[in-house]
């Protein structure tokens, strides 16, 4: 009987250990992999390292590039070109490095591929906590993967199936769009839910209302998460399935008032911030469902 076919087992160097790296350094090793080798600058990215993907050694940016044959540079953008620029010193001919970084595609990559490495754009669409979900939660994402060709289309998308992520690929010339599209839906999604909390706050822990009374049970610790997490859920997934069509409220019904005395009631928090991003996205609201004027009114 012949030995199953197995997926060629890689060394791999982790450039640095921050939230991504360590997600994507422990999946590589769930995967089979051998992570070998970390640069891990800081003492909270040691530590992460050493709790996380204790099998590999620290080094420097040079030491963990040669002795891998696949480099993962998980560094913030505005970090990316200097650490290029010390990998493609030492970078080989059959080496595979590869980014995170969403918005650069692998043209960022060209002093590593003028070394003669095969050079990969390989971002997670994913946020990630620090915690242990995190390589769960990348079993369920999908990766914007870019490559100069087909080969290394081919060895993205290899790498990030055996992750248990689904290869989705861009073109060099959009990822800056599609890092955009990410930001907007993702970490704007953060400031919408900060000011409905604000609000939200606001009118359970009013002047009229006793703090130890707000529910049956007592205080309101924590209560206008609870009050919004179902809610805003819901409304997420039904917008993902459905689109701008699934959306309710007074927008959607045209009730221009019920808007107007939520304005007036959001210009009276500390923050007038709320308020215009209120505005701001009602307006935004009314013109996908094709009422641009809806919100033409006088509103302080």
């Amino acid at each position: 009987m012949n030995a199953p076919i197995t997926a060629p087992r890689l060394t791999v160097g982790i450039i640095s250990t921050g939230r991504v790296g360590t997600a994507l350094g422990e999946a590589l090793v769930a995967a089979g992999h051998d992570v070998l080798g970390v640069h891990a600058p800081s003492i909270a990215s040691q530590t992460r390292a050493a709790l996380r993907i204790p099998a590999a050694r620290l080094g420097s940016i040079p030491e963990v590039t040669e002795a891998a044959q696949l480099v993962l540079l998980a560094v913030p953008d505005t970090e990316l070109p200097a650490v290029i620029e010390q990998v493609a010193a030492v970078a080989r001919p059959g080496q595979i490095v590869a980014h995170t970084a969403g918005a650069h595609g692998v043209g960022i990559l060209a002093p590593v591929a003028a070394a003669g490495a095969l050079v990969l754009a390989i971002h997670p669409a994913m946020t990630f906590v620090d915690t242990d979900d995190d390589v769960q939660r990348l079993a369920s994402s999908c990766f914007g993967i870019t490559a100069a060709d087909d080969i290394g289309d081919a060895v993205a998308a290899s790498l990030v199936l055996e992750l248990g992520g689904t290869p989705v690929r861009i073109a060099e010339s959009q990822r800056t769009l599609y890092h955009a599209a990410l930001a907007l839906g993702a970490n704007n999604l953060n400031a919408l839910i900060t000011d409905a909390v604000t609000a939200l706050r606001a009118a359970i822990d009013g002047p009229d209302q006793r703090a130890d009374r707000a529910t049956v049970d007592g205080g309101a610790d924590g209560l206008a998460e609870q009050v919004l997490a179902p809610l805003v859920r819901a409304a997420l997934e039904n917008v993902l399935a459905s689109g701008r069509q699934a959306l309710t409220g007074p927008v959607a019904r045209g009730d221009l008032s019920t808007v107007q005395r939520h304005l007036a009631a959001l210009t009276e928090l500390p923050d007038s911030g709320v308020a215009h991003g209120y505005r701001a996205m009602a307006a935004r609201a009314a013109t996908q469902q094709g009422n641009p004027d809806f919100l033409e009114m006088k509103v302080s």
